[in-house]
Order: structure tokens, then C-alpha cells, then sequence
């Protein structure tokens, strides 16, 4: 009994040594992707099209507003009242849109980085699985530090698995 607990105190270092470890850049394989790009240049033109829309509610209230300040001395009491609630009315309007538009743009935004997070994290557990990794980890999530001398970079690997 002792000498089976001896050969197993003496290969333990054995069997951690010939485990594999690796690290990769996501910030660098993810800006090479196609799906990157075009998921910023949607952004790009879904931003855009919301500050637009918002430009064009701004410019309706001026406006308004500055019809209501010439006519205000002239209206009567009920008309003043019933201008300046249409008005509070498009402001509120505005403010909800300007909301509501950074909401879905957000939410867009996130899908699409989670879609291409998704794709990346499906080829490094690939990569991992096919090269008997145990762990695989991204340097740019953080991590203190990572000993290029004891893991493997596998970025390069990564990009021809992803086809860039």
C-alpha cells in the first residue's frame, strides 16, 4: 500500500505537467471578423437613423415653440393653455423617443456582439477539445497575467479556425 502511494505522489507532477493550457486576444480576433464589421456599420446606421428621427423632433418643438412665444400675448386664455399642453405633450414625446431609441439600440447592439461572442467561443471550445487543452483563456478579459512560457498562444489557431 505504501509503494502504490509513493508511485502515485511521484507521477502526480508527472500527470500536471503534461496538462495544456492556452490563451488567446478576443479583441484582436474579433475586430478581423466579417460579422464585426458589418454589426458596426449597422450600428453605425441604426445610430444614425435614431439621432435623425431625434433631430427632426428637436426641430418640430423649436418650431412650435417659437410660433406659441409670438402668438402667446394674442391668444386667449384657454387656446394659451391648450398650446402649451400640446407642446409639454411634444416634449414628453421626445423625451420618451430619445429613450426608447437608446434602449433598442442597445439591445440591437448586444445581440450582435453576443451572436459574434457566441461564434468565438464555439471555435476556441473546438480548438480546446481537439488539442486536449484544460483550460483556454482570453487576455483580454483581465486576467492578471498569463505565463506565455507554460500556455500556448492559440490566436493564430483561432483565426484559421474562424476562416480569418
Amino acid at each position: 500500500m505504501k509503494k502504490i502511494l509513493i508511485i502515485a505522489l511521484l507521477l502526480a507532477p508527472m500527470s500536471m505537467m503534461a496538462q495544456k493550457f492556452g490563451h488567446f486576444n478576443s479583441a484582436e480576433v474579433v475586430q478581423l471578423l466579417p460579422e464585426y464589421t458589418a454589426a458596426q456599420n449597422e450600428m453605425q446606421t441604426l445610430a444614425t437613423q435614431y439621432q435623425d428621427d431625434l433631430k427632426r423632433m428637436q426641430d418640430e418643438l423649436q418650431k412650435k415653440s417659437e410660433e406659441f412665444e409670438k402668438e402667446q400675448a394674442n391668444l386667449l386664455d384657454n387656446v394659451r393653455q391648450r398650446r402649451q399642453a400640446e407642446l409639454q405633450d411634444l416634449y414628453q414625446r421626445m423625451q420618451q423617443s430619445a429613450q426608447d431609441n437608446q434602449e433598442a439600440f442597445e439591445k440591437a447592439r448586444a445581440e450582435k456582439l453576443q451572436a459574434i461572442s457566441d461564434k468565438v467561443t464555439t471555435a476556441v471550445k473546438k480548438i480546446g477539445d481537439e488539442g486536449g487543452y484544460v483550460y483556454i483563456m482570453d487576455v483580454t478579459a483581465g486576467i492578471p497575467y498569463i505565463s506565455t512560457k507554460l500556455s500556448t498562444d492559440i490566436t493564430p489557431e483561432l483565426k484559421k479556425a474562424l476562416g480569418i
